[in-house]
């Protein structure tokens, strides 16, 4: 109930500002997708959750064995000796629980790397979305891709293809998700921090999915 409230509200915010002001609405989801630089951020977090990965795939082995040759060992250990064995056993799991925590957990390695990457794309964006917004006499600017439930927008009032124009992104040759140009420099993917070291700064989490169809009708304003 309170969510459909919620809807309920947004919709009739929107409908009362449109009347009063002129108000666009971007998929910001959709100009991500067609940028060859936000398609290479992808594909080097992939290589560092790989690498991550690696190194807990490893420190479990190590608990595993550690657990086994315990098991085998059991009935000819003192007491003594089987609870110096069982701490050594639960040291070694809580290090690797606090390296899954400290590399994929929330405000992690990974997810500080990702939005050291992603800020000068979405800073990008963003200057893009304020420049279509200036010229075209936008008073507010909303993102289909956002936290606000947009349950009906007219296509009138969609701006991403001017966007994607200020982003040099609007050709049939450019506009392809995360076509990379053919004299771009490529990163040597070789050429990653040493894994375990803490990255640098402030995830979307979640990684957005492309939304919206590639052939969009600007709006007639």
């Amino acid at each position: 109930m309170k969510k459909f409230l919620f809807i309920f509200l947004a919709g009739f915010l929107l409908a009362s500002v449109s009347q009063a002001q002129k108000i666009g609405y971007i998929d910001s989801n959709f100009i991500l997708s067609k940028m060859p630089a936000y398609n290479q951020v992808q594909q080097e977090m992939d290589k560092y959750a790989q690498a991550w990965q690696s190194e807990i795939e490893q420190l479990q082995q190590q608990v595993d064995k550690l657990k086994q040759e315990y098991r085998a060992e059991e009935v000819l250990l003192t007491e003594e000796m089987k609870q110096k064995r069982q701490t050594e056993v639960t040291k070694k799991e809580n290090e690797l629980r606090d390296y899954q925590r400290k590399v994929f957990g929330y405000e992690g390695m990974m997810f500080k790397r990702r939005q050291e990457l992603m800020r000068p794309i979405q800073d990008e964006v963003f200057e893009a979305v304020e420049k279509v917004s200036k010229s075209k006499g936008i008073q507010m600017m909303f993102d289909k891709s956002g936290d606000l439930v947009m349950i009906y927008t007219n296509p009138v009032h969609d701006y991403t293809e001017y966007v994607l124009e200020e982003l040099g992104l609007a050709s049939d040759r450019a506009n392809t998700p995360g076509q990379q140009p053919a004299d771009a420099i490529v990163d040597d993917p070789d050429n990653l921090p040493e894994v375990g070291e803490e990255q640098g700064e402030t995830q979307e989490q979640q990684q957005p999915a492309t939304k919206g169809k590639q052939n969009r009708k600007k709006p007639n304003n």
